[in-house]
């Protein structure tokens, strides 16, 4: 209750105190868990990397094995006594001590040999070198080891010098077994359903599977061996619900790698390595509750901190509360009184005239404006140094209608950012202007240099940035020369008002100076009457990419320049592209309804270059995929037309270009660029082609001299007519009618 009473008489200093140490134990927590999670990912990566480092070592040590088994069956099948064994069938008593002799000395040179088998299929006999069991010449009946000579008979379904794990007899008692891996070498060439000869080393599975199978303790992590068959093997039995989750979580992918899944009914972390050259996978499996073990040691410990420290907060808060509030809470409601009275009957007012002052609609009396600035606090004194700083809000439009209601707040917010960052060097005052505009007026102080540009740059940089941080705003701004005089605040806003504009150009988050944008000259200014041109080519010829690039050049062109140049050149590119647009219309390349006037909102409406030139872009799609279906029938039904008239009127000299183009109503440069397009050939040369292939059949047909042939094809010179004949088909007329003389004899028909 007293707790209670304490936080109803002293709430705000409670609150507050409370609320830092909340933040404080919430921060810890969160981070503590974040950096947890990290923990614990670094923690399944270490134990992953040890347990490949692991398994991988015992791969090395069964592939080094296999090797060295492999090298032992090719010594013993060189050897000369064992040979005898190997191909005779009944190997007389002499050859066949020595033979067993060199067998016991190789199983005794290698302690990890189990036994040694020499397998002659045309003998009664089997010879086996062994440490246990069966030892000696044994008949194929006296064999314990039945399963060997069944996996000699199914050889071809194991892999050569694959281990083969499996168990036999070596005694007579069911319980006398031993464990190992078989690997066979055998000769099988010529074979038929069987096996020329064989040698089977067995290596103990003791050697093999010392890392596998650990069951030291009842937590300790297991390891396994999955086989080329896709079978677990870990030197015991297996439950099948445990071989099932393994297999199916290792068999599913071909690399290294490692899961967290259930085996067994336990929540467990499996590492396991990617086959190796004998197709073998090696896979652990720890408990996880293991290797998470200290992490979540660490969790706890982190719980129980932060709720120490709610604790502990809760504690202070209450008993500073009490002591002193009171003194804080008189004071700070006499500031607050204070501060909300001076504010309402102050800011106002003095945004009011301050506004009036840069917008020149208040009328200056020196006298008077010293004494209102006095009255309402106003720092900066007008007639020592100060300059004007313009902010604008970037992608204003866009601002408007996500967050127009709480514009005056945000423009509010952009104000204090900007006076607490500039009142550490200079006087400040903020001005509240229309739309998307914010002024900062600052004025000298001791504290920096006022005329020091690049200290200037650096403290617009860190407002840019902040007002980017806390109000996720971006803003370009412009700042005007230094100024001493009263009377120059109008025509100084005004000028850093228009430079503002220049943000066309430089883009959003931009900083100008208004002197650069007062130094540029329209003078100069040219506009490009090749690139328009280009332009109406390009479009004419429907490459609208192209016409594209060559409008965003012509535009970009401008920036040098004042924005009144860019606007003029972007008038005239509209009643250009338009003139295009009606020529399309004449030519019956558009539909009359298709093709709509352009028109362009004025320049200042576009905040950058960027969207105006995603403007145009926009109506050059436009007019690409109205002329697109429309041109193809044109262009088609067009070329058929021009091919008509050549045909018709090849006869007459003066078809030319000109001529025809005059007769579609169309240029001749786009005539021939539109006809080449089509059809890959100049038009020139198509008539040229057309006269000389009817000349020829003049030729072949007629006995009419070759000169009023030339005459009759539209060749009004003969040599010309001779050298264009030759290069169309590599005889002059005169040869080309003697070897198609034969022809002569259709026209008497």
């Amino acid at each position: 209750m007293r707790l209670m009473k304490a936080r109803e008489g002293n709430g705000i200093y409670g609150k507050l105190l409370l609320s830092i140490v909340l933040c404080t134990a919430l921060t810890l927590t969160v981070s503590s868990t974040v950096l947890i999670l990290f923990f614990n990912r670094i923690v399944l990566n270490q134990a992953y990397e040890s347990d490949l480092d692991n398994l991988t070592l015992t791969s090395r040590e069964v592939l080094n094995m296999t090797e060295s088994a492999q090298s032992l069956t090719f010594q013993i099948y060189r050897n000369i006594n064992v040979m005898k064994l190997l191909f005779y069938s009944n190997p007389n008593i002499y050859d066949t001590i020595g033979a067993m002799g060199e067998l016991s000395n190789y199983l005794n040179s290698m302690p990890y040999i189990e036994s040694i088998y020499v397998y002659n299929p045309k003998s009664s006999n089997v010879y086996i070198a062994s440490n246990t069991g069966q030892n000696g010449v044994l008949t194929k009946n006296e064999l314990t080891d039945k399963d060997i000579l069944d996996l000699l008979d199914h050889y071809k379904d194991y892999k050569p010098f694959s281990p083969v794990p499996r168990t036999y007899k070596i005694g007579d008692s069911a319980d006398e077994i031993k464990s190992v891996y078989t690997y066979l070498c055998y000769d099988a060439i010529g074979a038929k359903g069987g096996v020329n000869s064989a040698i089977i080393v067995n290596i103990s599975a003791e050697w093999i599977n010392k890392d596998i199978g650990n069951r030291n303790t009842a937590d300790a992590g297991q390891s396994y061996i999955i086989d080329n068959r896709g079978m677990l093997l870990n030197g015991e039995e297996l439950r099948p619900a445990i071989s099932d989750s393994i297999l199916g979580t290792v068999l599913g992918t071909e690399e290294a790698g490692f899961r967290i899944k259930k085996v067994g009914g336990e929540k467990s972390f499996i590492s396991y390595t990617k086959p190796d050259s004998l197709e073998w996978r090696y896979v652990r499996v720890t408990p996880y509750h293991l290797i998470t073990k200290k992490v979540n040691e660490i969790l706890w410990t982190t719980i129980w901190i932060a709720v120490g420290i709610v604790v502990a907060g809760l504690f202070s808060s209450w008993y500073l509360s009490r002591r002193l509030y009171v003194p804080y809470g008189n004071l700070a409601n006499r500031m607050h009184m204070l501060e909300n009275e001076k504010r309402n009957n102050l800011y106002t007012i003095r945004q009011q005239f301050l506004r009036s002052l840069v917008q020149g609609t208040e009328a200056i009396n020196i006298k008077s404006l010293r004494s209102k600035m006095t009255e309402w606090g106003i720092t900066v004194d007008f007639h020592k140094k100060y300059r004007l700083i313009l902010l604008r809000i970037d992608g204003f439009r866009e601002f408007t209608e996500q967050k127009g209601t709480d514009l005056r707040v945000y423009k509010y917010a952009m104000m204090n950012i900007g006076s607490e960052l500039a009142v550490q060097s200079f006087s400040v005052e903020t001005v509240e202007l229309e739309e998307d505009r914010v002024l900062l007026i600052v004025g000298e102080s001791s504290n920096a240099d006022i005329e020091n540009e690049g200290y200037l740059h650096s403290l617009l940089l860190q407002i840019r940035q902040a007002v980017l941080e806390h109000l996720k705003i971006g803003i370009s701004m412009s700042y005007s020369p230094i100024q001493d005089q009263v009377l120059q605040l109008h025509s100084s806003f005004k000028h850093a008002n228009e430079a503002s504009n220049h943000r066309f150009f430089s883009g959003h988050g931009a900083i100008i100076r208004v002197k650069d944008i007062e130094l540029m000259s329209a003078e100069n200014y040219v506009f490009p009457v090749d690139k328009e041109k280009k332009l109406v080519d390009l479009m004419m010829a429907g490459r609208m990419e192209e016409a594209k690039a060559i409008c965003r050049s012509m535009v970009s062109d401008t920036s040098a320049y004042p924005l009144r140049v860019a606007q003029s050149a972007v008038t005239r590119l509209t009643i250009t592209i338009n003139n295009v647009i009606h020529t399309f219309q004449k030519n019956r390349i558009m539909d009359t309804e298709t093709g709509k006037e352009l028109s362009i909102p004025p320049i200042e409406q576009f905040e950058t270059i960027w969207e105006l030139d995603r403007f145009f872009d926009k109506i050059f799609d436009d007019l690409h995929e109205k002329l697109d279906g429309k041109r193809s029938m044109k262009q088609e039904e067009l070329i058929r037309r021009i091919n008509e008239t050549i045909d018709i009127n090849f006869a007459d000299p003066n078809l030319s270009i000109n001529g025809i183009a005059d007769e579609f109503d169309i240029s001749p440069s786009y005539l021939g660029k539109i006809y080449k397009q089509f059809t890959m050939n100049a038009l020139l040369d198509v008539i040229n082609r057309v006269r000389i292939e009817k000349s020829a059949e003049l030729l072949r047909y007629t006995d009419k001299p070759i000169a009023e042939i030339a005459d009759k094809s539209g060749f009004t010179n003969s040599s010309y007519y001779y050298r264009m004949f030759k290069r169309h088909y590599g005889l002059t007329p005169t040869d080309f009618r003697k070897s198609v003389g034969i022809n002569k004899q259709d026209r008497h028909g």
